[in-house]
């Protein structure tokens, strides 16, 4: 059980009035309800309050649980305070803007952000001054009250803390709740943040982009109200049980890092394993990594003869120094742009258009996938520049040159795009196994992020990638390394779920 969800159970027993036991002495939630309708009444009789619009009844489709016999369901509308402003929400954009803001200390203004998952925020401080507070008095917030959030995490509470600021108002993304001084405001603030409160708001949320709820739906919510001084015995265990919930918090983060840093580390060393020739057995059948070679090489030649691929730069052989372990006898050290057609993408920013092809960059690989939910897009035009130096295809690998260094994928989509930033690696006539060359450059990236150029921006060159080592066994086995990875690696990952 995570921490948040230990959290959310302690609440939840506390609505169901199983977290203390309850007194057959306490006045009965019901009374205290009453007390508070007889009080609103008189008021409104004596044109003190405004009456307010009458909910509906609660019905039993709509308690979600029963609660102990001395407790009541009630509306939030029915257990505000009898003031002018029980409940409001922030003023319209056009009503606070950056004309109303102010350097000085004046009028806090209460946003999204200070809404926090344990309570009051002390971020982003922002404030609009005291003249302009008497045209959004409505909107203004007293300490001790309650606010909501009215976009995502919509229903999420926080009590407004003493002896902070000056004064409050609440930004067009809030509500404010003025609790009744005839119930426990602590007992209520918790009530909201829990799951019976928080449920009712997620199933009437709207909006595609950014979800939101109402001020109106809010008043119609319902909570479980005990007696008062059960109220205080509930509000006094949750916070007894809290500290102990960050305490455990501590230990399941802890062991979280130590279960995600095991993870990675022993797909890492089945990797290394792999990549030394340890992982499967070498067959004395399959044709050795040096006849491979030299099909790629004759192929390469032929392609660039045939003005299909570009000659590069001769390499430096390969020293001993350079090699970083051993391998089977039937493989062989190769430099990459030896066995693949190595290139990149343009390293200039295209003029982005609405509609287009998209343009790949680091931000756009993530995962092992190539995401297109957050791309930009270039001309046609663009995109024939470009694709006259890259050209990708599908089964082709790219990776990240600038920035987040590596991130290596390979391409599974027939989609056109261009690439930003981004190395390239193709296959040279399907001569070996690209995902052997994956795994390996999950090492390799290490290697590369370790040696990167750059002060503000790190970036690896096409001409270091090019001349880095890859351990390359015959294809045969190259398959069968690739395929015990695979199986290895998902059964580590099926371990820490």
């Amino acid at each position: 059980m995570t921490p948040e969800q230990l959290r959310a159970s302690i609440l939840q027993y506390a609505m169901e009035g199983k977290l203390v036991k309850q007194d057959p002495n306490d006045e009965p939630a019901s009374e205290l309800i009453q007390k508070i309708k007889s009080q609103r009444t008189r008021l409104a009789k004596e044109s003190k309050i405004k009456k307010s619009k009458k909910l509906p009844l609660i019905t039993d489709d709509e308690k979600p649980f029963d609660i102990p016999d001395n407790w009541e369901w009630a509306r939030l509308n029915d257990l505000s305070e009898n003031v002018q402003y029980p409940f409001a929400d922030g003023p319209f954009g056009s009503n606070l803007k950056k004309e109303h803001y102010t350097d000085k200390k004046e009028v806090r203004i209460i946003q999204l952000s200070n809404i926090g998952e344990r309570g009051w925020r002390d971020a982003n401080h922002r404030y609009t001054t005291f003249e302009h507070l008497k045209d959004i008095k409505r909107s203004e917030v007293e300490a001790g009250d309650i606010v909501i959030a009215k976009m995502m995490p919509a229903g999420r509470a926080i009590i407004v803390p003493q002896h902070l600021e000056k004064k409050f108002v609440l930004s067009s993304d809030a509500v404010k709740f003025v609790p009744n001084k005839l119930l426990y405001k602590d007992f209520l603030y918790f009530a909201i943040n829990s799951s019976v409160f928080k449920s009712q708001v997620d199933a009437e949320v709207q909006g595609i982009t950014r979800k939101r709820t109402s001020l109106t739906k809010v008043k119609k919510y319902i909570l479980p109200i005990p007696p008062l001084e059960e109220q205080k015995r509930i509000v006094a265990k949750i916070k007894k049980l809290m500290p102990l919930v960050d305490e455990y918090a501590e230990s399941y983060n802890r062991l979280q890092k130590i279960d995600n840093e095991f993870e990675d580390k022993l797909k890492q060393s089945v990797l290394r394993y792999a990549m030394e020739g340890k992982l499967v057995k070498q067959d004395p059948s399959d044709e050795p990594a040096s006849e491979l070679i030299k099909k790629i090489e004759n192929k390469k030649a032929e392609l660039i003869k045939e003005g299909k691929i570009k000659k590069s730069k001769k390499l430096p052989a390969i020293t001993d120094d350079e090699k970083p372990f051993d391998i089977p006898d039937s493989w062989e050290w190769v430099r990459l742009d030896t066995v693949l057609d190595v290139r990149d993408g343009t390293h200039d920013t295209p003029k982005y258009v609405k509609n287009g092809i998209p343009l790949i960059t680091s931000k756009n690989i993530s995962n092992g996938h190539l995401d297109f939910s957050n791309i930009k897009y270039i001309s046609e035009k663009d995109f024939t520049e470009i694709n006259k130096r890259s050209n990708v295809e599908k089964g082709d690998i790219i990776f990240a040159m600038i920035g987040s260094i590596g991130n290596p994928v390979i391409v599974d989509t027939d989609r056109k795009f261009g690439i930003k930033n981004v190395a390239l690696l193709k296959n040279i006539n399907h001569s070996l196994d690209m995902n052997f060359v994956l795994h390996y450059l999950y090492l390799l990236e290490n290697l590369w992020i370790k040696n990167a150029s750059g002060a503000v921006q790190k970036f690896i060159s096409l001409k270091k990638i090019r001349s880095s080592l890859i351990p390359f066994p015959p294809l045969e086995e190259q398959r069968r390394i690739v395929e015990k990875v695979e199986e290895l690696q998902s059964s580590i990952s099926n371990l820490s779920k």
